[in-house]
């Protein structure tokens, strides 16, 4: 008899408590073999990873043995009792909305197998009321974001709440890796396994390409269990083909144009998701999208993070309720959350990542043996190739098991904006000892590194703000006692930190609300700050008219006018991942030969590239030479993102000034990027110099970039989450500009009397490895050392060319729209 040993209990391995087995045949349910492997690892004391694509029962893998564990306990589970079992099953999630659409599936099976067990949800939404009535009686399980398990730690006795607490479990995993919130749940975690010695931990992943390293993150302590779903999740993957593909392509000028060709899918689907980029894009989808079919009103609904909490949570039920036709939405929506009634989903533009694109993929046939239906929509010709490559992957990976191309998320070390924040956490809540947390943190993967002397800096930045602001009384936020304790004493000092909590970092936002009243969603400072009283813009649906900016919430009314004008938010654009530009080149390296459809519908575009210039195979470098009546233009294509191609486009540019004096203007995209200049480039001079060598490349770096200035720029959300920025009190933030003014002092009062400063060190290396892309511009300039590289002198820019061109006219003021200017330009480069 195979059986199961767990806590010195003995149980056969194939017999499940009889309620759970009822419940399971009811549902004629059976289980995959991973999800038996997921039971016994768990059953025995386990800790682990567990990866298996969206839809294949997940959640269940980990919460019927979460069940099933207190069941065998506890032989008297279903007798009427006043026993408190105290919380069991802390669930962390990264998204709000995963949490509620969790919360109701667990409930539902507790309740229909009569566990009487409460499973309750603790974020940013939850009331004072309900957060005070959960410290007096904590549910038997919780889902929590790492924000708010901060909030628990930050709260007196937190202790008391975990002593009973046997597993914790940490969803999408892969998509707090990599993130200031995953070394939020790391630290927590730290203070749980010194609460609870025996404490189970196990992550649920989807998307990963490095899974082996998630789990040593997750799990740095023990040996822990791999355990991966060898599921072949069908996933229907189809490009939209537009009728005619110009030749010039430059981005977003077909995405709306395709409408007529999405309007069907939508109706011969119970209900569509329709995934864009940028809140903005969204935005205009919808416009587009109802004014192009009026029917549409009231079976379509928008979901993004600027919406209203009221809003966004009646989308998600009206998608439960499968009363919603279409959603237009962003990755607010493309994380874990089972929205049965989803038939289709509908990519707009690339999403630049396999992971992402498989994860939205996924939200539709959410269960192990239905197919998921894909519809990828380009924003332009060339954005097809990357269509054809995501049906490769997806192919590749779902059906082949081949994780080649699904991207890695390296996860974040020496984090000190989060660990002071952290250690101001503890010092609020009972205090703590400096030796006892030391050799917690530095059982983490993130602070694995640390070193006895950056420690003691924490400390002292944390009692006096450090050499620098010591003389502040604002910044010695804790007190250490006779015995050693640090605690924060001062209410208000715990107040204004606990209000601060979290390493989300955006602009200030403004609070849109109409005259009654009533919360719209909010846009950012910067946007509302352009607008005149009578301004119409398009926001959430509908025409609102700006009336004016008290504070920090603007009111508005709505308009009949219609309005073209939308908000932008920052970060907007993601950079094309590695993965996929490799996946690129290949495509193009057998376009000539290729018999897929999206290959055949960009021909024209790849013909009369090849007859101007040429297509570069993987192992070649293109450059092309052009002299239009502007000036003379450089363009060169690594196809590695354009964040890596504006590093590139500096570090290339400061050389050749070394050559000769010389000024440039840059533009770039994810294909390339282009050096202009009103005099002659001497390229091939340059290249005879060894234009891309490694060499020097960092202190080029540093001579091409103002790296002070971004460091600067960087700073200020550091500076937010260690605790030195006060954003405001509810209602009362503060303004952007302010914020700004008091990072760039900070900023100068360390460089000058705290040189040693973690967190001014920490903006250096921020810079270097996420704005800059340090270690992937490097690998670049080692691939081009091994690439043929072929100069082209054209007599006009070609097609790959044109994009980029496009994207620095956007830059220009003029009169002129872009598009008139566009069709200036086609006419005249054909007619070259």
């Amino acid at each position: 008899m195979e059986i199961i040993i767990y806590k010195g209990c003995l149980h056969d391995a194939q017999k499940l408590p009889s309620a759970l087995q009822t419940w399971l045949d009811s549902k004629n349910f059976k289980s995959f073999p991973f999800q038996q492997e997921c039971r016994e690892a768990y059953l025995n004391g386990e800790s682990g990873i567990l990866n298996a694509p969206t839809g294949s029962g997940k959640t269940l893998a980990l919460w019927l043995p979460c069940l099933e564990e207190y069941m065998w306990e506890n032989p008297d589970w279903d007798k009427p009792s006043n026993k408190k079992n105290g919380l069991q099953i802390l669930w962390i999630t990264p998204l709000r909305a995963l949490t509620k659409d969790l919360a109701r599936a667990m409930q539902e099976v507790c309740d229909e197998i009569q566990l009487p067990w409460q499973v309750a949800m603790r974020t940013g939404d939850t009331s004072t009321s309900e957060r005070t009535k959960q410290r007096k009686n904590m549910p038997e399980c919780l889902l929590t974001t790492p924000e708010s398990l901060h909030m628990l730690l930050a709260s007196k006795k937190y202790d008391s709440i975990f002593k009973n607490l046997q597993t914790v479990v940490v969803d999408e995993w892969h998509e707090l890796l990599g993130t200031k919130r995953g070394v939020q749940v790391e630290l927590g975690l730290s203070r749980l396994r010194a609460i609870r010695k025996d404490l189970k931990v196990w992550g649920i992943s989807a998307t990963i390409g490095n899974l082996e390293q998630a789990g040593e993150v997750l799990i740095p302590t023990k040996k822990i269990s791999f355990i991966k779903a060898k599921i072949q999740k069908k996933i229907n993957v189809q490009s939209i083909i537009p009728d005619e593909v110009e030749k010039f392509p430059w981005a977003g000028n077909m995405g709306t144009k395709l409408i007529d060709k999405v309007l069907p899918i939508i109706e011969q689907s119970k209900t569509t998701l329709i995934f864009t980029n940028t809140r903005a894009r969204t935005e205009i989808w919808y416009q587009h999208l109802l004014n192009h079919e009026p029917n549409l009103a009231g079976a379509m609904a928008m979901h993004h993070g600027s919406l209203s909490r009221e809003v966004r949570d009646w989308v998600e039920n009206a998608l439960h309720e499968g009363i919603l036709k279409v959603v237009v939405c962003t990755s607010s929506l493309d994380l874990g959350v089972d929205f049965r009634p989803v038939e289709t989903v509908i990519q707009v533009g690339s999403p630049k990542g396999v992971a992402r694109f498989l994860q939205r993929a996924g939200r539709s046939g959410h269960r192990p043996d239905a197919t998921s239906n894909a519809y990828f929509l380009p924003a332009h010709g060339l954005e097809l190739l990357e269509g054809v490559a995501m049906k490769q992957a997806t192919h590749e990976i779902t059906q082949l098991g081949d994780i080649s191309h699904m991207e890695s998320r390296e996860p974040i070390q020496r984090a000190f904006d989060v660990l002071v924040q952290y250690l101001v956490t503890l010092a609020v809540s009972d205090g703590f000892r400096p030796a006892e947390i030391y050799r917690e943190i530095k059982a983490t993967y993130c602070y694995r590194n640390i070193t006895e002397a950056e420690w003691n800096w924490c400390l002292s930045y944390i009692v006096d703000g450090g050499e620098g602001l010591e003389a502040y009384d604002e910044y010695n936020k804790v007190e250490i006692d006779e015995t050693g304790l640090y605690q924060v004493n001062s209410r208000k000092v715990a107040m204004r930190h606990r209000l601060s909590m979290g390493t989300i970092t955006s602009e200030p936002i403004i609070k849109l609300k109409f005259k009654t009243g009533k919360y719209v969603g909010s846009v950012e400072e910067y946007f509302v700050s352009r607008l005149k009283q009578g301004d119409v813009f398009y926001f959430a649906g509908q025409s609102l008219e700006f009336v004016q900016l008290k504070g920090m919430v603007a009111t508005v009314q709505k308009s009949k006018k219609k309005s073209t004008k939308i908000p932008r938010w920052t970060g907007g654009r993601m950079p094309l991942s590695s993965q996929l530009s490799e996946l690129i080149r290949e495509k193009l390296e057998t376009a000539q030969t290729s018999d897929e459809i999206e290959i055949q519908a960009i021909q024209p575009i790849l013909e009369m590239q090849r007859k101007w210039s040429c297509i570069p195979t993987k192992n070649q470098l293109l450059i092309e030479s052009t002299q239009t009546k502007e000036g003379f233009h450089i363009f060169v294509y690594s196809f590695q993102g354009r964040l890596v191609h504006e590093i590139m486009a500096m570090i290339i540019a400061y050389r050749i000034a070394q050559l000769e004096p010389i000024s440039f203007s840059f533009a770039m995209n994810d294909y390339g990027f282009e050096l202009f200049s009103d005099v002659e480039i001497p390229i091939e001079h340059a290249l005879s110099l060894d234009l891309f060598s490694v060499e020097n490349i960092d202190s080029d770096i540093e001579q091409s970039l103002n790296q002070t200035e971004m460091a600067k720029r960087k700073f200020r959300s550091i500076a937010q989450v260690a605790g030195l920025l006060f954003q405001g009190f509810p209602g009362k933030p503060k303004r952007m500009s302010h914020l700004h003014a008091s990072s760039q002092l900070l900023f100068s009062v360390f460089e000058e009397y705290d040189p040693e400063n973690l967190l001014i060190r920490q903006a250096f290396e921020e810079v270097l490895s996420e704005q800059l892309e340090k270690p992937r511009l490097l690998e670049t300039f080692r691939q081009i050392q091994k690439q043929e590289i072929v100069l082209k002198k054209t007599p006009r820019p070609t097609p790959f060319a044109f994009p980029i061109l496009v994207d620095r006219m956007r830059e220009q003021i003029s009169s002129e729209t872009i598009e008139s200017k566009i069709a200036k330009m086609v006419v005249e480069f054909e007619s070259l």
